[in-house]
């Protein structure tokens, strides 16, 4: 990987195992457009970016070189060896085989806490584009102006003195419907101390998810998301009706099971890199419709993403 600072814009050249496209589009984050093929506005940590892909060339448009070493760099995980985890999990499990060469792109991103913990209370029975709409609509509402393309604007997700402030009504406005309270009950439970990220990161996967599970409507699924997306802990295993499916077709004969069966049989599968592994099946299977007949991708697709 070079990285080479030209004028406004970081031009970082010879990427390997990094897609702009999968990594965003892979249902681990929500805020963010799609302007053309592999060309982004994204807004992470109060902070916006226009990039741009091109084969093995990712371009940071407008950046200072200080926003890239503090922020970009480690949101996108640039810096970790992918192809190291893919060997690992091909070693460890052949049918990761095609999975990982079809999504050979994703990166688990370095997301913020909070902003990763009301998006996937928002996420809860709802479409990918449904959640984005969402999240875009709190940051509109209450968010700061951070930047534009076209006519396309893009705000900041509001922080938590801002949220301690709404009303279950207000984020109701933005189409949260009985989410409102669960986002409500979280914004209280960070304002007050009850949930500290600096806590968090401090415990093991179990604790990180005990704790986590005390927020109304925050369920192990939910907490499996933040764990992995908010938090680094990248043996974070969520499952939901997706990954469900895909699991018990690829290694269960497609026989009906529990969610807790498929978390601890992600856990002991594939151990430290769950979270990696997950990613890799959920996009993956999602986009083939692995495992599916009509009428289970039907009842699928009118529920939760």
């Amino acid at each position: 990987m070079k990285v080479i600072f030209d004028g406004k814009d970081i031009i970082i050249k010879e990427l390997k195992d990094f897609d702009l496209g999968q990594t965003l589009e892979c249902g681990q984050c929500f805020h963010f457009t799609k302007i053309g093929h592999n060309d982004y506005g994204i807004v992470a940590y109060g902070k916006f970016l226009h990039a741009i892909q091109q084969e093995d060339v990712l371009i940071l448009k407008d950046t200072s070189a200080d926003d890239y070493s503090s922020l970009w760099r480690s949101y996108f995980d640039l810096d970790r060896d992918y192809s190291k985890i893919k060997q690992y999990l091909l070693k460890k499990d052949k049918k990761l085989k095609e999975a990982i060469e079809m999504m050979w792109g994703v990166h688990i991103l370095n997301q913020e806490f909070f902003e990763v913990l009301i998006s996937f209370i928002i996420s809860q029975n709802k479409q990918i584009p449904h959640i984005k709409k969402i999240v875009a609509q709190i940051s509109k509402e209450y968010g700061k102006f951070v930047g534009q393309i076209g006519d396309i604007k893009f705000y900041s997700f509001p922080d938590i003195e801002m949220m301690c402030c709404l009303t279950e009504d207000e984020f109701r406005a933005c189409k949260t419907g009985f989410r409102a309270s669960y986002i409500c009950d979280a914004i209280r439970c960070v304002k007050e101390g009850v949930i500290r990220c600096e806590d968090l990161l401090s415990m093991d996967i179990k604790q990180c998810i005990n704790a986590l599970v005390q927020i109304k409507g925050v369920g192990n699924k939910v907490a499996n998301c933040v764990s992995l997306f908010g938090l680094g802990h990248r043996e974070a295993f969520p499952v939901d009706v997706w990954i469900k499916r895909i699991v018990e077709y690829l290694y269960f004969d497609s026989k009906e099971c529990s969610t807790q069966t498929i978390e601890q049989f992600g856990s002991k599968q594939f151990g430290v890199y769950g979270g990696y592994a997950q990613q890799y099946l959920f996009y993956y299977g999602k986009t083939v419709k692995m495992g599916l007949n009509n009428k289970k991708l039907q009842q699928i697709t009118k529920g939760s993403e």
